[in-house]
C-alpha cells in the first residue's frame, strides 16, 4: 500500500500540530509547514525525517513558499492532500477602532497565502486525484462584534472552497471547508496579543472544541472513499449556538 503525503500549514501549533500527529499515526507522510522551526523540529525528531518534513517559512512570503516546495525531498514530492490551516485573527475592536495593519495581515495570511499555496499545488493534486481541506470558521457565517475582517476572510475561504469544488469537477479532486466554532488553542492568545486571562475567561466552563477534535475530523474527511466529498462541515461545541440579532434602542 502506497504511503500518502499531506501538506499541513500552520503546523507549529493548534489544529495543524494535532493534524500532523493524527496523520503520522495513520501512516501518512506529512510536510509540516509553519513560521517557527523550533516548534516544527520536535515533530521531525519524534517521528523521524522519513515521516515528517519540516518547512519553516512565513506563508505570506510567496517566494519562500515556492522555495520550500522546490526543496521538498523526493519522498515528499507527491502530495495527496493539502490542509490549508494557517490563519489568524488579530484584535477584537469594532471596525471603526480597528488597526488597518492588522486587517491587512489577516487578509495576507488567511486569503492571499491560502490561494497562493493552493494554486501552486493544484497540478499535483489533480495528477494524484487528491484532496484539499480548507480550515474556515463559523465567523464566516455568523457576524459578531469585532469579527469584521477576520469574519470576511473566513467567508472567503468558505466560498473559495465551493468554487474550487465546481472548477475541479471531473478531476477527482475533493474539496472541503471545515468551519469550527469555539476552539481552545493559541487562537485567542494571538488575537489578544498574549492575554492569558482573556483566553481563560473565554473558554472557562464551556468545554470548547479541542485541536484533536478538528484533527480527527480532517482525518475522517481525508480517508473517506474517493467517490465521496464533504462540501462543508460546521462544528461547534454543544455549549455554543448561534446568537440572536442585536438591537440598539434610543
Amino acid at each position: 500500500m502506497t504511503t500518502k503525503t499531506a501538506w499541513i500549514t500552520g503546523a507549529s501549533s493548534g489544529f495543524g500540530a494535532a493534524a500532523v500527529e493524527r496523520f503520522v499515526a495513520g501512516g501518512w507522510r506529512v510536510i509540516a509547514s509553519g513560521r517557527r522551526m523550533e516548534r516544527l523540529q520536535p515533530l521531525v525528531a519524534r517521528h523521524g525525517a522519513g515521516r515528517v518534513h519540516a518547512a519553516a517559512f512565513d506563508v505570506r512570503d510567496e517566494a519562500a513558499m515556492r522555495a520550500a516546495h522546490a526543496a521538498l525531498p523526493s519522498a515528499f514530492a507527491d502530495i495527496d492532500l493539502l490542509v490549508n490551516n494557517a490563519g489568524l485573527a488579530l484584535g477584537t475592536a469594532p471596525a471603526q477602532q480597528a488597526s488597518l495593519e492588522q486587517w491587512k495581515q489577516m487578509i495576507d495570511t488567511n486569503v492571499t497565502a491560502l490561494v497562493s499555496l493552493t494554486h501552486l499545488l493544484l497540478p499535483q493534486l489533480i495528477a494524484r486525484r487528491g484532496a484539499i481541506v480548507n480550515v474556515s470558521s463559523i465567523a464566516g457565517s455568523y457576524a459578531y462584534r469585532g469579527g469584521n475582517v477576520y469574519g470576511g476572510t473566513k467567508a472567503f475561504v468558505t466560498q473559495f472552497s465551493q468554487n474550487l469544488r465546481t472548477d475541479l469537477h471531473g478531476t477527482g479532486v475533493r474539496v472541503t471547508s471545515i468551519e469550527p466554532g469555539m476552539a481552545e488553542t493559541e487562537f485567542t492568545l494571538v488575537r489578544t496579543g498574549g492575554d492569558q486571562a482573556a483566553s481563560d475567561q473565554l473558554y472557562a466552563g464551556a468545554q470548547p472544541i479541542t485541536a484533536t477534535d478538528i484533527a480527527d475530523t480532517i482525518w475522517w474527511i481525508a480517508n473517506l472513499p474517493p467517490h465521496l466529498n464533504i462540501n462543508r462541515i460546521e462544528v461547534m461545541p454543544v455549549s455554543q449556538s448561534a446568537a440572536g440579532l442585536q438591537v440598539h434602542r434610543n
